[in-house]
């Protein structure tokens, strides 16, 4: 499935390999009557608004406006946690077992719009997979900005790795295999709400970019490449 020309494997956390819908919903289902697509579409909305006004801050460290905006727009009460439940956000069921076996033939590469102190507990989730890691914290602006490829890039080149090496997987249309195709990069579309209405907890995207490659799960992905 993968040409043999790739060697390094990006990949965006949050939404790919951490389940992030679903810790939302085990922090704010407690708190509300509100059900669960509404919550998820509203977090979409928020995110995507909070993210033009503070594109320097972490998604992580935008959690407590975003619940705000929240709380503005479905009248959810104050007092959610969402940035404490990070350590508590699960893995989907192949991620940790997919990055293993990923890992035994790339160099595995977070690039996360996540800032440090978050990445550290994800990564333990997901078995400490990484061998590099790029944050909101290394480089001062989110995904879809070009800066965290461009830095993820310059670091990969200090170790030889140049932009032909380089496969981007993520979930995330908006964030990741948009601004990763007009770049250049290949790109790995983990479409983990398949089969779903809406973007979920993810802001919408303009237009659906086509990816070089396209699959349901990391399982799937997984088990392709071990196949060849």
């Amino acid at each position: 499935m993968i040409p043999g020309g790739v060697r390094l494997l990006t990949f965006d956390v949050v939404g790919t390999l951490i389940d992030f819908e679903t810790g939302i919903l085990n922090c704010l289902r407690p708190l509300t009557d509100v059900d669960d697509a509404a919550l998820l579409a509203s977090f979409g909305r928020a995110e995507g608004v909070q993210q033009q006004l503070t594109p320097e801050k972490p998604f992580t460290q935008m959690l407590e406006p975003i619940y705000a905006r929240m709380v503005d727009e479905l009248g959810l009460p104050d007092g959610a946690r969402l940035r404490e439940s990070i350590p508590h956000w699960p893995a989907f069921p192949d991620a940790v077992e997919g990055l293993r076996v990923l890992g035994q033939r790339y160099r595995l590469v977070a690039l996360t719009n996540t800032d440090n102190w978050a990445l550290t507990h994800m990564a333990v989730t997901l078995g400490s997979p990484f061998d590099d890691t790029v944050t909101v914290e290394d480089v001062g602006v989110n995904k879809p900005d070009p800066q965290m490829f461009a830095y993820c890039l310059g670091r990969q080149s200090m170790y030889g790795y140049t932009k032909s090496a380089f496969l981007h997987v993520a979930q995330s249309q908006y964030h990741d295999i948009g601004a990763a195709h007009r770049l250049g990069y290949r790109t790995c579309w983990v479409e983990r709400r398949h089969g779903k209405s809406g973007s979920g907890a993810t802001p919408a995207p303009e237009v659906v970019t086509a990816p070089d490659y396209h699959v349901t799960s990391l399982a799937e992905l997984t088990s392709r490449i071990t196949s060849c």
